[in-house]
């Protein structure tokens, strides 16, 4: 969600800024933090575990859709959340935002499975608009309840694009639990303009030690100080405990400025809690925490990647299993209507025409899986749609488009819905180039229930350590509860232990952008527009967990440039 922040844009806004999708030119990127206080308390031997989904709503269909999601935090009825949402502010629209907070029980994505603990609904320029950008409103859904508040505060992003990376150890911190040493974790607040804190990072617990050493993390330098190199940051060190009462050990401040100074006598800092100053006269301090190392580096864009070079190779799946129905019959998702395109072709089209702008020869690879093939009726997971083996590839959409109308005359829909098979066949294209000069996104559109989930998960999780995507959109009616897990936005998706080592998924259901009007143009760009969210992000994660910077982007060619004749 931390995405890239883009320059902000002036009132001389062109119309190259201009967004044909939501009709508005870009304006700023706010950042809104979110705490509660005194949520209800639905667990019988603890407190809740509370976790915030952000909706946003359609401008035109008044959908409610998902923004994102909060971290947990265990144990409290007063959280802060250190997940930041950012949005795009746009001053002429009204932004219609609805929290939604939850006590997590398990590790099911499903909300529907947690308790509900209330709700508020606002707009973005309610909370922009709030004295010093605060805005706090009583939670409510729930009849006859009590639900306590929420407080969203809202920060402009600066367009610094650095983020820090920085190691902290501590000496002789206070002992705070009676039989074993202190567990101590930090957390990091930045100052805001009117003195209040925002919370911004809070560090790992190391167990049973009053010498703990952190491992090092990097935030950006505008989470830490939004671009004031003088701005204090306060660190709080805690004694973390299991029910959620953490013990204060005591705190410091810093600015960015002090902390770029790297390690040095100069950031040795005493723990200092001001309560037990004023009772005990001889109190020095609660311990001290010593600034390990610091290096700020240049964050770069999915832009700056592109630039330089680096080409998007995209590969279509296609589900043809018979629980999609007999083509023949206008009740098929595969149903060739002649004046209307199916879910499997508008799904295609949508994402495919966005993609295909960043893959230079448009030759796009397009496969099929769960049909019997002909002539002997075997069954394929992995068939190419044009019935070339040697070459399964296709020129742009319409080629697509046209060798999947093809097949559909020529194959039997079968079964059963095996996925790993094109999982794993665009992963060996993607292991064999990992210098950041490709990267791979698979397009995979089904009905419906996975029937090798066991084998999908391992594929994905293998394929999380290579230059690739999955994309999958789901068409028609079913329930896709599977394809949320291997969606791991919320839970990363592990196969034998082994967790993936990036999110590579990205799910979403077709019906839910099906325009009510009818107006299929709209429909498809809003899938576009979500299914492609995610890719960016991803292509940079890989990039950056490789140490993969852009190519520098080739000088513009110009006419002065030509070698200079002798004039005769």
């Amino acid at each position: 969600m931390e995405g890239d922040v883009m320059d902000k844009v002036e009132a001389t806004a062109t119309v190259r800024d201009f967004d044909p999708i939501s009709g508005s030119i870009p304006a700023t990127k706010v950042e809104i933090t979110v705490s509660c206080r005194n949520l209800l308390d639905r667990d019988t031997f603890s407190k809740s575990d509370p976790l915030v989904v952000l909706y946003t709503q359609g401008v035109e269909s008044k959908q409610w859709r998902e923004f994102g999601r909060t971290e947990v935090i265990d144990n409290t009825l007063n959280p802060d959340f250190v997940r930041k949402y950012i949005l795009d502010y746009f001053f002429e629209e009204k932004q219609n935002l609805r929290f939604d907070v939850y006590d997590i029980d398990s590790k099911s994505p499903d909300l529907a499975k947690h308790d509900f603990l209330g709700q508020v609904h606002c707009t973005l320029g309610e909370i922009v608009g709030s004295p010093a950008s605060r805005l706090e409103k009583p939670l409510g859904g729930i009849p006859g309840k009590k639900c306590g508040t929420i407080i969203l505060s809202a920060e402009e992003l600066g367009n610094c694009r650095d983020y820090a990376t920085m190691q902290f150890c501590a000496n002789k911190l206070d002992k705070k639990d009676f039989f074993g040493k202190s567990d101590p974790f930090m957390v990091f607040y930045r100052s805001n303009e009117d003195g209040t804190f925002t919370i911004c990072h809070k560090t790992e617990v190391v167990k049973n030690t009053l010498n703990p050493v952190w491992q090092p993390f990097s935030i950006p330098v505008r989470a830490l100080c939004n671009g004031d190199y003088d701005r204090t940051i306060k660190v709080e060190v805690y004694d973390w405990d299991r029910d959620g009462s953490h013990d204060f050990i005591g705190e410091f401040t810093t600015s960015y400025k002090e902390l770029c100074r790297g390690q040095s006598q100069l950031n040795i800092y005493e723990v200092v809690n001001a309560k037990k100053k004023i009772k005990k006269k001889r109190y020095i301090n609660s311990g001290t925490v010593s600034l390990l190392s610091f290096n700020v580096e240049s964050e770069h864009t999915f832009l700056d990647y592109i630039k330089g070079g680096t080409q998007i190779h995209f590969t279509v799946a296609i589900d043809f299993t018979a629980s999609n129905g007999n083509p023949s019959q206008s009740t098929s998702l595969h149903y060739m209507n002649p004046y209307q395109m199916n879910a499997y072709a508008m799904a295609l089209k949508a994402v495919g025409e966005i993609i295909q702008d960043y893959d230079s020869d448009k030759m796009f690879p397009a496969l099929g899986f769960g049909a019997k093939l002909p002539p002997d009726g075997r069954v394929s997971h992995e068939f190419p749609l044009n019935g070339n083996i040697e070459n399964p590839y296709c020129n742009g959409m319409e080629g697509i488009l046209e060798a999947y109308h093809q097949s559909l005359k020529t194959v039997q829909l079968y079964g059963p819905t095996n996925f790993a098979p094109v999982v794993n066949h665009v992963a060996r294209y993607a292991a064999a180039v990992q210098d950041g000069s490709q990267y791979f996104v698979l397009l995979i559109i089904t009905d419906g229930v996975i029937s090798d989930m066991a084998q999908t998960k391992e594929a994905i999780v293998n394929a999380a350590k290579l230059p690739m995507s999955v994309i999958i959109v789901g068409v028609g009616q079913a329930e896709f509860d599977a394809m949320v897990e291997l969606d791991g936005d919320d839970i990363r998706i592990s196969s034998r232990g082994k967790l993936a080592e990036r999110d590579i998924v990205q799910f979403v259901p077709f019906r839910d952008y099906m325009d009510r009007t009818g107006n299929h143009v709209l429909s498809m760009a809003r899938l576009a527009k979500d299914v492609l969210a995610e890719i960016p992000d991803q292509l940079i994660s890989y990039m950056k967990s490789r140490g993969i910077k852009p190519n520098p982007i080739p000088p513009a060619y110009s006419p002065g440039d030509l070698p200079q004749t002798n004039p005769v």
